[in-house]
């Protein structure tokens, strides 16, 4: 067996491939690589592509057609039935109808689970395809000239030279030429939240003992940048990477998620029912009629009759639609499996903007810091915005569509830049006319940018920030907040000319200029969204970097009741114990770090909540991580999307709701045939062993007991296009194999009752009471017992009364209805001969008649005393 070498190795040989550029000069490096500082052009990014091929580590891929088909084989059941058949084969080797009948059941579950595997994985392809990360890169265009231009990550080439900003994914291994104030999360590699700090080389060598995750000047796939920014060039692509190669020593298996588990415990339940109960029967067989090869046959039978083999089918099938449907509504799905956990959300955290608001900011006023309008803050805040490279966000564009002051602009250029990060909440550049003398412009949150201030200019007033003047601008500040306007402070600092590299610990001794005040109108359907998530059992919480007063005004805004607030700092100073009792009650959690985010939804987890998270940025990504269903849209930061189960391409709580629906739906199905197949198989056997015990003969042929079987699977292959009831719907679903053990013991009897009845019909009103009459015993106990099974399909379906309150869907209806008929004619039929049946005298479906009507009174009965003692059905 091929080994595959350790992750240490795997290291070293990375470390080797890396080391040697390191620390390499740039010059020499890109000479190296054959690359320009101005990028590649088209000639050679070709000839790159074909010869290391496109960027992409194989993960997630689906396996070839072949391997699929093999892996539906892969299935405790089927393992079940085809060592059945083959036992069957070995015992009565002349007899092939049982093995037949055995392998064509086998070949509908297999290849139907195939087709629909194979239609959800190319479907899943299409959908993911969809959401694309890119890359910034400079490259050269045909006349030659450099431009910078955005392009599938896919399609990066060893040589081209990449630009970073916060938010942005790794798109390759890179070396560094260029950084400033650059810090990476390499939690993907080395799962320490912490980020690192990487810098251009200062004529330092490699330490090659080290770990290549140590190299300051390497950057690597699939880590994201969390502040800073910085220009590289690639060293490696693909699986060359080092994510790459690791790639190579991992299985690949996710880990389970609940979903995975409670299919898993369901499954093992039935197993270990069938491995009781099937030697019981054989027993029992045996020693009553002494014919213990009839005896073995007949419990191989029942044992095949208990075999749910089409759960597989009907879970991929259900999945696969379930996904299709929430495509059609704008959710792309990227894990199948996160449809269950959508449908069991009972929280939804989100942020404010572009969910609960229209995500289109418009700067409404610049005012001085008396509250009066200021042209001279604009110009500043224009400044700021205008010359910054890292992440320009929606009130940056807001700036700078505000007004056109490039003429103004056009007079600077920048000299530096401090990026902005999610702690300090803030970003300066470094500008100069030219003259004697270089300006930093500062802007970022209030209370931040108070605190980094030592003086105050109102017009031609320049004042002291003490504590008075501090209170003074929080309160014109708050009264814009209270309008629901979003407010910055623009601060600057002149300094005389130095040629040096600007660093956080700059941003001090500034003097504050004014305020920026922003306006993100609330949407309309927000608070549409947000009812029909409470009618269906989802409370919507904010979490937001932003300020409280908006939030809450935002809040009232689209009706969503406030029940508290809170704000990252007081968060800060609790422990999981008391944090744990606070998320509850509190509605709103405002001004909060990427860490407090995911602190709040661990403690929401902690409360036994099924957690959803809707974010689109880098100080999401922790949150999307730890959420039961990450959530992200189409427009995200690249960490974001790689972070979340779940795509929006349109960033809307009434897309949420939708999916919500759609997952219970998906799971509803799901249990439909679970407790069907469950409760069914108890009954079955119940009947068996009271029938074993009193009968001279069995009461049913091995043949026929696998042709009903057939029969019943077919009619349950519906189901995953049912229709489930209003009342499932509103409430959060989640797995519980007691309750599946439960709903089992309960239900399953109900159908015995009517098994007994029916035996006592045939031996007491039609004559079966011997070997010589067996026939007819069989065949009248056959269409009762398919014709009942295949109704528990509507009885079980809805808590409701089937037929007059809740009607199955159309296919239902005709897949269901046509199995009863096929099975009514069997015993008249030469397949019904061949399989030891005989036809039925007339007056037998008058008795059937009453038989089914007080069999589906009686489980309604039973289903109404089931309902108010444990408060649900499915």
């Amino acid at each position: 067996m091929k080994k595959h070498p350790s992750p240490a190795a795997v290291a070293a040989k990375s470390f080797a491939n890396v080391a040697a550029d390191a620390f390499r000069p740039a010059d020499e490096l890109l000479r190296a690589l054959e690359a320009r500082p101005d990028g590649l052009d088209e000639a050679a990014i070709v000839e790159r592509l074909d010869r290391d091929g496109i960027n992409e580590v194989g993960h997630e891929k689906p396996p070839h057609w072949s391997l699929q088909l093999l892996r539906a084989f892969k299935n405790p059941f089927i393992i079940v039935l085809l060592v059945l058949a083959v036992v069957q084969l070995v015992t009565e080797p002349d007899d092939l109808t049982g093995p037949i009948i055995i392998a064509v059941m086998v070949g509908i579950s297999v290849l139907l689970s195939f087709t629909q595997e194979y239609r959800s994985s190319k479907a899943a392809e299409k959908l993911k395809a969809m959401v694309r990360n890119t890359a910034t890169v400079t490259r050269r265009a045909e006349d030659g000239h450099a431009e910078r231009i955005e392009v599938p990550v896919e399609e990066l080439v060893v040589g081209d030279i990449v630009h970073l900003g916060a938010g942005d994914m790794i798109p390759a291994d890179l070396r560094l030429l260029a950084a400033k104030d650059l810090f990476i999360s390499q939690a993907i590699l080395t799962g320490e939240s912490i980020p690192v700090e990487k810098s251009v080389p200062h004529g330092h060598s490699g330490d090659e003992s080290g770990s290549p995750l140590d190299l300051p000047t390497i950057c690597y796939m699939g880590t994201n940048v969390v502040s800073g920014t910085a220009t590289a060039v690639v060293l490696a692509t693909g699986a060359r990477t080092y994510l790459g190669s690791l790639a190579r020593t991992l299985s690949g298996e996710r880990v389970q998620t609940s979903f995975d588990r409670g299919i898993s415990s369901v499954s093992w339940l039935l197993i270990r029912f069938m491995a009781v109960m099937v030697p019981v029967v054989f027993l029992i067989n045996g020693f009553d009629k002494h014919d213990w090869l009839e005896a073995f046959m007949f419990s191989l039978s029942v044992a095949v009759g208990l075999t749910p083999e089409m759960l597989p089918l009907i879970v991929t099938a259900n999945l696969g639609k379930g996904a299709i449907a929430m495509s059609k509504r704008k959710v792309v799905v990227k894990r199948l499996n996160a449809i269950q956990n959508f449908g069991a959300m009972d929280v939804l955290c989100t942020d404010k903007t572009g969910t609960l608001t229209l995500d289109k900011i418009v700067l409404e006023r610049h005012v001085d810091l008396a509250g009066e309008d200021s042209d001279e803050a604009l110009e500043w805040g224009y400044l700021n915005s205008r010359f910054q490279t890292g992440l320009r966000n929606l009130m940056d564009k807001a700036v700078l569509t505000h007004r056109d002051l490039e003429p103004v602009a056009s007079r600077f250029r920048i000299v530096d830049e401090i990026p902005f990060d999610f702690q300090r909440r803030r970003m300066s550049v470094v500008v100069t006319d030219g003259r004697d003398e270089q300006l930093l412009v500062c802007k970022g949150a209030v209370e931040e940018m108070l605190a980094i201030c030592t003086e105050a200019r109102t017009g031609d007033v320049v004042e002291p920030m003490t504590d008075e003047k501090r209170r003074e601008i929080r309160a014109m500040t708050s009264r814009l907040n209270e309008d629901g306007l979003r407010v910055l402070v623009v601060a600057v600092r002149r300094d005389p000319i130095a040629d040096r590299a600007y660093g956080v610990a700059d941003e001090s001794g500034l003097t504050a200029v004014g305020c920026l005040a922003f306006l993100d109108p609330p949407k309309d359907s927000a608070a549409t969204a947000i009812r029909a998530l409470n009618h269906h059992g989802v409370a919507v919480k904010v979490i937001t970097g932003d300020n409280e007063a908006v939030t809450r005004k935002i809040c009232t805004e689209v009706g969503l009741d406030v029940l508290g607030t809170v704000q990252g700092r007081d968060i800060e100073k609790l422990d999981d114990e008391a944090l744990d009792a606070m998320v509850e009650h509190t509605t709103v959690f405002a001004k909060m770090s990427p860490v407090q985010k995911a602190r709040v939804v661990k403690a929401l987890q902690r409360r036994g909540h099924t957690v959803g998270f809707l974010g689109d940025g880098i100080n999401d990504a922790p949150a999307l991580r730890d959420a039961d269903v990450g959530i992200s849209v189409d427009t995200a930061t690249d960490i974001a999307k790689e972070s979340a189960d779940i795509i929006l391409l349109e960033k809307n709580l009434m897309v949420l709701e939708e999916g919500v629906v759609e997952g219970r739906v998906t799971f509803g199905n799901i249990m439909k045939y679970i407790k069907m197949t469950a409760s069914s198989n108890f009954g079955n056997v119940f009947s068996v062993l009271v029938a074993s015990a009193f009968l001279p003969f069995v009461p049913m042929l091995p043949l026929q007991i696998l042709v009903q079987n057939l029969l019943y699977d077919l009619s349950q292959l519906s189901i995953p296009f049912d229709r489930m009831d209003e009342e499932y719907l509103r409430r959060p679903r989640k797995w519980d194999a007691g309750d599946i053990g439960r709903f089992m013991v309960w239900i399953g009897p109900v159908s015995s009752v009517f098994d007994i009845t029916t035996f006592w019909l045939m031996w007491h009103v039609f004559g079966a009471n011997d070997a010589a009459h067996q026939s007819l015993f069989q065949s009248g106990w056959f269409i009762e017992g398919l014709l009942s099974q295949t109704l528990v399909v509507h009885m079980i379906r809805t808590r409701r009364i089937p037929f007059l309150r809740s009607v199955a869907s159309a296919p239902v209806l005709a897949l269901t209805g046509t199995i009863m008929v096929v099975g009514m004619l069997i015993p008249f039929s030469s397949l019904g001969a061949h399989i030891g049946m005989q036809p039925l005298p007339g007056i037998y479906f008058a008795w059937l008649a009453v038989t089914l009507v007080s069999y589906c009174v009686l489980t309604q009965l039973v289903k109404t005393i089931y309902i108010r003692r444990y408060g649900h059905w499915l």
